[in-house]
């Protein structure tokens, strides 16, 4: 647990600042205050919640490890066209707000190029000293990389939002400032700051001011910026927040794992074998295996359908109903290698709503048959085909989204007992349908299990990877991570997208919500869980690599989430990243490091097929050929991360060039 904010006081900076009166002291009257829940925050009329996120929305909890809780109130969160604003219950279960958060406020007449705010072209630039928008992790005194950008989608400039997206995933636990100053308009004229916040950031204000609550909230955060040498009466807007600590992000998916595994013990999750195919002589595929297994259900339904969520006990942890089983299906392919010599086992991720099926798609199979795998998958449960209906429904009422990244909890204990099944001696080792010409399992003993997936099953292998005890390394193909910045950039998105244009039409709204969605995402997908996914391993968990294939101007999963996930895990760069002129950017993939010859860590290797660069803008893209299944057809690449999956090196299978990939027809 970090050390609570404000233990120590530089008393004359605090004076410089015009923060606190000569010989003032925090009232008990006070704490109780902070203690309950706040309203909207007057520093941003624009909307209740304005800026997010923010400590404003917070009250303090000493059995957290942030030592505070998000506390939102009803009425503060947007509503639906029918009125009902969001229930903020699911939400004030976090001790502090996404790790990957889009930081977000409303600026009346900004241009971000005339005041010289760092786009996705130039990350770099965020550090300036002078930066107009500063990220100050004030913990560390540190600045935070970032890029800014305004909602493109937004037709009414009053319902434009300022969008401040890390270029890193933000500290667990820690404490942060937002810094807006010298922001100029079209004409490149400052910007005057709002009176809410002059006054705020001014002399000290009388208990009785309407503002002297919000000036007491942020006091700690000003007195922050004036050690790290940065003025809070000269800036547009300043405000604070706490970002969710390791346990809060974590602990649930960890005690679904832990508790499910230590009641299963030293024996194989119990499965049938539902049907057996075999293929003809020509078929690299030599078999394909279906069946279903048992997983302990930690859902509040029997079986845990689609809109079922997870069953809190007293605790405030998961609790399985007695009884409660999830009944969830597998499918094997075996190659025809595998019958006359074990082969290596992997788990199998599919994509978008898709289905344990697309393991025997082509690209995957001829990866199975070219570099004996036998691989299986089970469904993303929570986003497979049999969820579209209910993840459409919650975006009429964001109140019930919560059900989806629960029931992607449980999708991920499925996929983490089907690792199980693959590697127990009396798992799918001991049965018929796994047997060899000579009676010996398909199966190797003695090769670890690996993890390969594609697109969404890239984006929950991170996920699955940080969990798992018994994947070491995972091979994610067109991944990334952070779904409040895929979705605007993503073709995927766009009957979604016109789902949420009728339920929650304004669309200033429509970005706080993709922000409060991700505080909740992040227990079901790779962001929360991204500071542990090779070398920071979360408890009771080994070290992992992982090899991240990017398609270059991917239509479906923009690049740009991948690269901040390279910089958050510690990727290195396959250099020459992409052929001169390719990348707009002032320094291609800043602060990602480049891959050395031959490396054991974790990598990142883009493959191009021709297609335009994505936008730098929010939007999706809407020319040229759509990359995003490239990589997975090109045989080097299949060849490069079976070398990784079985060996842990990076490869060069370029030759010292750019990668480059054939496009499909």
């Amino acid at each position: 647990m970090r050390m609570r904010r404000g233990a120590s006081v530089v008393v004359g900076l605090v004076l410089a600042a015009g923060l606190l009166a000569p010989g003032a002291a925090a009232r008990p009257a006070e704490a109780e205050a902070e203690a309950a829940p706040r309203g909207c925050d007057p520093l941003d009329p624009a909307a209740c919640v304005l800026p997010f996120p923010s400590d404003w929305h917070t009250v303090p909890d000493a059995s957290t490890d942030t030592g505070r809780r998000v506390a939102f109130v009803a009425d503060a969160l947007p509503a639906n066209v029918r009125g009902t604003h969001v229930d903020p219950a699911e939400w004030n279960r976090n001790d502090g707000f996404s790790p990957g958060s889009m930081v977000l406020a409303q600026v009346p007449g900004l241009d971000l190029g005339r005041t010289g705010a760092a786009p996705v072209t130039d990350i770099g630039a965020s550090l300036d000293r002078d930066a107009p928008i500063v990220l100050l992790d004030l913990d560390t005194g540190q600045r935070h990389p970032y890029w800014a950008e305004l909602d493109a989608n937004a037709d009414d400039p009053a319902r434009r939002a300022l969008i401040v997206r890390p270029a890193r995933n933000l500290a667990e636990g820690h404490h942060y400032a937002v810094v807006l100053r010298d922001l100029r308009d079209a004409d490149g004229t400052p910007l005057p700051a709002p009176d809410a916040y002059r006054k705020v950031a001014g002399k000290p204000l009388h208990p009785g001011d309407p503002l002297y609550e919000r000036q007491r909230q942020l006091r700690p955060a000003l007195r922050g910026l004036a050690r790290a040498g940065i003025d809070p009466r000269g800036a547009y807007l300043v405000w604070d927040f706490t970002v969710a600590s390791e346990r809060g992000l974590s602990e649930r998916m960890l005690h679904l794992r832990d508790e499910s595994f230590r009641e299963l013990g030293d024996e194989a999750p119990e499965f049938l074998v539902t049907e057996v195919r075999e293929h003809g002589g020509d078929d690299a595929v030599a078999r394909s295996v279906r069946g279903v297994f048992n997983v302990p259900s930690y859902l509040d339904r029997p079986g845990g359908p689609p809109g079922s969520g997870m069953r809190y006990g007293p605790d405030g942890l998961p609790q399985r109903a007695e009884g409660n089983v999830q009944v969830a299906a597998f499918r094997c392919e075996i190659p025809r290698s595998a019958l006359t010599r074990p082969a290596w086992p992997g788990l199998y991720g599919h994509g978008l709503f898709g289905r344990e099926a697309e393991v025997g798609s082509g690209a995957v199979t001829a990866f199975a048959a070219e570099h004996h795998f036998v691989l299986c998958a089970t469904k993303w449960q929570g986003m497979a085909d049999e969820d579209v209906a209910h993840v459409a429904r919650t975006l009429t009422d964001l109140s019930d989204f919560h059900t989806v990244p629960d029931r992607l909890q449980q999708g991920v204990l499925n996929t983490l007992w089907l690792g199980r099944l693959m590697t127990h001696p009396d798992g799918l080792a001991a049965d018929p349908a796994f047997a060899g010409t000579r009676g010996r399992s398909v199966l190797s003993r003695h090769a670890p299990l690996g993890f390969y997936g594609n697109s969404q099953g890239a984006i929950m292998g991170g996920m699955v990877t940080a969990l798992s005890t018994e994947v070491r390394r995972s091979a994610l193909g067109v991944p990334g991570m952070n779904y409040s910045t895929l979705l605007n950039r993503s073709t995927g998105f766009a009957p979604f997208q016109r789902l949420l244009d009728t339920t929650y039409p304004d669309t200033l709204d429509q970005q706080i919500g993709f922000a409060l969605l991700q505080m909740l995402w992040d227990r079901g997908e790779a962001n929360g869980y991204a500071h542990h996914m090779t070398d920071d391993p979360l408890p009771g968990t080994p070290r992992h690599q992982v090899l991240l294939h990017v398609a270059f101007g991917d239509h479906l999963v923009t690049p740009h989430a991948a690269e901040v996930q390279a910089r958050t895990v510690g990727a290195r760069v396959h250099t020459p990243a992409v052929a001169e002129g390719r990348s707009p950017d002032a320094d291609p993939y800043w602060g990602i490091r480049p891959l050395r010859r031959l490396d054991r860590g974790s990598g990142l290797v883009v493959w191009d097929s021709g297609s335009p660069h994505q936008p730098l803008t929010n939007t999706p893209p809407d020319t040229g050929h759509d990359p995003h299944g490239d990589p997975r057809h090109d045989a080097a690449a299949r060849l490069q991360m079976a070398w990784f999956l079985k060996t842990g090196l990076l490869v060069d299978v370029c030759g010292n060039r750019p990668c480059r990939a054939r496009p499909r027809d």
